[in-house]
């Protein structure tokens, strides 16, 4: 049987243990700043859209990690020297204007990792002249770097408008006859 002063001895034990317990987890953890990241994330990719409706491809460019990818529509995907290449191109395309605006930010609970995604507008000129607009969607993931700063490590984009209609097949001179190089070798 535990005495009174045994008794006492364990409960300022227990007490102790849970208030080292209570010190060790509110030291371990993190302020929760997603709110201000999402904020700051939001104004870098307003930035970002500036800096390309601006046609400034290094500035464009610097908002992307070293190890980043960019996965443009109806193209292979760009990294490293690639993405620059790209944007290169795209700003100096004639007529070329436009620009993005993030319309949903997440930062992760860990803040680390962070998307958007929002709609993008530009105008480039066809290989007549004349100007063709274009809307879509894009989503970009950013992941903080060592020294803190957000940086963009996926950024890919596409059209919300209709593919262009197939051009119409001419239709044979003989129908139902196979052309020569079909025809059966004796």
């Amino acid at each position: 049987m535990i005495n009174h002063r045994e008794g006492r001895q364990i409960s300022r034990f227990v007490f102790a243990g849970c208030l080292a317990l209570l010190s060790f987890t509110v030291a371990c953890q993190q302020a929760d700043t997603r709110a201000a990241d999402e904020s700051a994330l939001k104004d870098l990719d307003a930035q970002w859209s500036k800096a390309a409706a601006a046609k400034d491809v290094e500035s464009t460019v610097s908002y992307y990690a070293d190890d980043a990818v960019l996965m443009p529509p109806n193209a292979p995907i760009a990294a490293g020297a690639a993405i620059r290449d790209f944007w290169k191109s795209m700003l100096a395309s004639p007529g070329f204007a436009g620009g993005w605006k993030a319309t949903k930010v997440e930062v992760a609970r860990s803040g680390d990792l962070a998307y958007l995604t929002g709609t993008y507008e530009l105008t480039e000129n066809d290989a007549s002249g004349k100007p063709v607009n274009d809307r879509g969607k894009y989503v970009e993931v950013w992941k903080k770097q060592a020294d803190g700063k957000w940086k963009a490590v996926a950024d890919m984009f596409n059209s919300d408008l209709p593919l262009p209609a197939p051009t119409e097949k001419k239709p044979s001179a003989h129908p139902g006859k196979k052309p020569a190089h079909h025809k059966k070798r004796k």
